[in-house]
Formats: structure tokens, sequence, C-alpha cells
């Protein structure tokens, strides 16, 4: 199972835009039960980050929300892609006006 760009919940968005509520939470269910029994057992944290948090999403957002430095690492491969799409705007010139922490810099 996939969750990123998983294609029931983007249909379950779909049916949302739409205006038909009903399809899209019973889509929307049917994501939700096969994520449990998918992680029933496994990890599903895509977080490379050593965490007393990791796959405990419930905490792990909690805290990021409490303190609201910065999103927690498994969000931030789609938040980025949202922000390129917009960088487009300016043919990405926001890239030279952006110097990363020395802690993302890191290779994985």
């Amino acid at each position: 199972m996939i969750i990123e760009n998983n294609p029931v919940e983007k249909e379950a968005m779909e049916a949302y835009r739409r205006g038909d509520r009903g399809e899209a939470q019973r889509l929307q269910e049917k994501f939700a039960a096969q994520f449990r029994e998918e992680y029933k057992e496994k990890d599903h944290c895509p977080c490379k980050k050593a965490c007393r948090y990791h796959g405990n999403c419930k905490e792990c957002v909690a805290i990021h929300r409490a303190h609201q430095e910065h999103v927690p690492n498994c969000m931030r491969r789609m938040l980025n892609d949202r922000i390129k799409k917009l960088s487009e705007l300016t043919e990405h010139t926001i890239a030279n006006e952006i110097e990363p922490p020395q802690e993302i810099l890191r290779k994985e």
C-alpha cells in the first residue's frame, strides 16, 4: 500500500470537489481501513530521522502544532512539491534567496 498520492484517497478528494460527500467519506474510510490493516504491525513513517516519536503521528503532529516552527519531516515532500509549483511563477528565483540551515544540508 502506498500512502503518498494514494489513488483511493485522491478519488475521495475528487468526490469532495464534486460535492459528493457520501462517496468521499466512503472512499476515505476505505483508505483508512486499508491503512489500518496494512500497517497494523509495520512501520508507516517515512521519516529517516531518529526520533522518539517516530511512527506516532498523533504526538508528532501535536508537537509541531504546538511549537509552530516547522512541519514534520513526513510532510515536507508534499509541501515542497506545492511550493515548487508556486515558485514556477517567478522562474524559481526564490532559490537565490534561500540558504538552508546546516541541519538540512547533511546527507541522508
